[in-house]
């Protein structure tokens, strides 16, 4: 049995940021590495919100809005059950049931906005810290474009933690793309958010890497200023994601990538291979 461990913060990285909502641009990165190369890369911009401040996210800038039309906006029905009800109660719910006992005070979800109203999340991450800025667990909100989204509830363990981050590895449950068949390992690299942010998945199968993805961010508070810099320099983003992710897969087509159906309806919620503690 593994038993949970709680991450402390990485120095040269800082802690979380304390504002209830912040922005991070970057760079998203996917590699396919096999039967064929296949590279792209795009830059982009995250949001980062704390799902106990949503109302103090909404007065950081007038171009920011809850729940309602704005340049930038974020609304809880984007994620979780999709209903609109509270995303916090929905993260304590993932993590009771999985067993983390310790008290979990504060959780950030790393996202896109909605840009001008318009939003898909291919990924979403969610960081659950206790009382002391400890990293207590991950939750990996994952979205495909058939409508589908599925978590994978990831606590923090012993000897998941390194300098560089955090690194958590599981199987495959949830159909993605149909370039890539379900027989497949996720190895999670995952620097949580301070003055940079960085995501990575490689995905292999049982003959080794076939895919590598990645977003690398740096942090920017999020003010009126920096909300229309990011939307100038990067216009309709959330749109572009999702043009984006067809025109690759057109190409990925025309090179002749094996195609993949899904042999059946997904679950809600795939939880670590890791025992729970009793």
């Amino acid at each position: 049995m593994k038993r949970h461990a709680a991450a402390t913060t990485w120095p040269a990285n800082g802690p979380p940021p304390p504002d209830a909502a912040a922005l991070y641009p970057g760079k998203v990165m996917h590699a396919r590495l096999k039967p064929f190369g296949h590279r792209f890369s795009y830059t982009v911009f995250t949001l980062l919100i704390d799902l106990d401040r949503l109302p103090d996210a909404a007065r950081q800038s007038k171009a920011f809005s809850i729940g309602r039309f704005n340049l930038l906006s974020f609304r809880e029905a984007d994620h979780g059950p999709r209903d609109g009800t509270p995303l916090r109660a929905h993260v304590d719910r993932q993590l009771v049931a999985y067993g983390v006992e310790t008290p979990i005070t504060r959780v950030l979800l790393l996202c896109y906005p909605r840009v001008f109203g318009f939003v898909f999340n291919p990924l979403s991450v969610y960081f659950a810290y206790d009382a002391d800025e400890r990293l207590i667990a991950l939750i990996y909100e994952v979205r495909n474009t058939f409508g589908d989204i599925h978590t994978y509830v990831e606590p923090v363990t012993d000897g998941q933690s390194g300098p560089e981050g955090i690194r958590q590895t599981r199987d495959k449950a949830f159909y993605v793309s149909p370039f890539l068949d379900m027989q497949q390992t996720y190895r999670f690299r995952i620097l949580p958010p301070g003055e940079a942010v960085r995501v990575r998945i490689l995905e292999s199968d049982a003959e080794g890497p076939i895919l590598s993805a990645s977003f690398a961010g740096t942090h920017k508070a999020l003010t009126t200023r920096n909300v229309i810099a990011v939307c100038l320099k990067i216009p309709f983003m959330t749109l572009k994601v999702v043009a984006g992710i067809h025109w690759e897969a057109l190409k990925l087509w025309w090179k002749g990538a094996p195609f993949h159906s899904p042999s059946k309806r997904p679950s809600a919620v795939s939880r670590s291979t890791a025992s729970p503690r009793a």
